[in-house]
């Protein structure tokens, strides 16, 4: 070897940036929405320059059993129920290199809990709208068989002209008959029903409690039940003894007849809340003039 040869400059390995657009299949991938436990969000094009947004599972295929089944099931209900105009919107899934995948509309906006934590003055603006908007979303949803299971600000996108689209329906279950015990609890805990946290049988009464909950943070930009640690939020919402603030007390704006609604919704016992979404709907048009 040439003496010369030891300060040869060594190539550096490649290192991947997963954040950086790159090519997946047939679908180029610009720009990462938003990244998750399992999945990932991507604003991508396909060959013929159509935007989408693509959500794919992370690890290379290499996840676990469980959260492919989650994903997938989510694409399925979402088949079933797509179609209306606060619904995301479904334009396929499928697999690529082993990776699963679903291809979904591009709503040029972000999700209601990054628009709360900025306080968004878009909120203010189409605020009614948003709120009947959801729960017409949810009506759909019920009438199409399912329960959303998840429902919270972060899987509720708002566009820029205040339109709604609901989002994510891995852990929808099917709308039963009288209350049933689901295959698990999953959720988040923090805008999840007594009956949900306990593992106990639920119907669709479970989302409107989760409804409640956004409503009452979208109006006052601070969650029903506080607490400095989970636990402390979870014993309040079980808590039968534990009074909620009526929201018009952070927000004199809200119609009285708004925050009855709201308190009703998060009532613990669900037969106290409203039966289903057609009579909650209707009850938001009422106190919000809408005919």
């Amino acid at each position: 070897m040439s003496p010369l040869g030891i300060f040869r400059r060594k190539k550096k390995p490649t290192v991947h940036d997963p954040n950086a657009p790159h090519l997946f299949g047939d679908f180029s991938l610009h720009e990462l929405i938003n990244r998750g436990g399992t999945a990932e969000i991507w604003t991508a094009t396909d060959q013929d320059g159509k935007t989408f947004a693509l959500r794919r599972l992370l690890g290379n295929g290499t996840v676990d059993k469980e959260s492919r089944k989650q994903f997938l099931h989510g694409c399925k209900v979402l088949e079933e129920i797509h179609g209306h105009q606060f619904i995301i919107g479904y334009h396929g899934h499928g697999k690529i290199d082993g990776v699963d995948y679903t291809l979904l509309e591009r709503v040029e906006g972000s999700n209601l809990k990054h628009r709360i934590t900025k306080s968004d003055p878009i909120l203010g603006e189409f605020v009614g709208n948003i709120l009947i908007d959801m729960a017409v979303a949810l009506e759909h949803l019920h009438e199409k068989g399912y329960i959303h299971l998840d429902f919270k600000p972060e899987n509720v996108l708002v566009t820029n002209s205040g339109d709604i689209r609901l989002v994510d329906f891995d852990l929808a279950q099917p709308r039963p008959k009288k209350p049933k015990k689901m295959p698990s609890n999953a959720g988040t805990p923090a805008y999840m029903a007594p009956e949900q946290i306990r593992h106990e049988p639920l119907d669709e009464r479970a989302d409107i409690f989760s409804f409640g909950v956004t409503a009452y943070e979208l109006l006052t930009f601070r969650k029903p039940f506080s607490g400095e640690t989970a636990e402390a939020v979870l014993r309040k919402q079980l808590d039968e003894k534990h009074t909620v603030p009526p929201p018009r007390q952070f927000n004199e704006d809200i119609p009285i007849a708004v925050e009855r609604i709201i308190l009703k919704c998060m009532e613990r016992d669900p037969e106290n809340r409203y039966p289903n979404t057609h009579v909650l709907v209707a009850q938001l048009q009422q106190a919000l003039y809408v005919n």
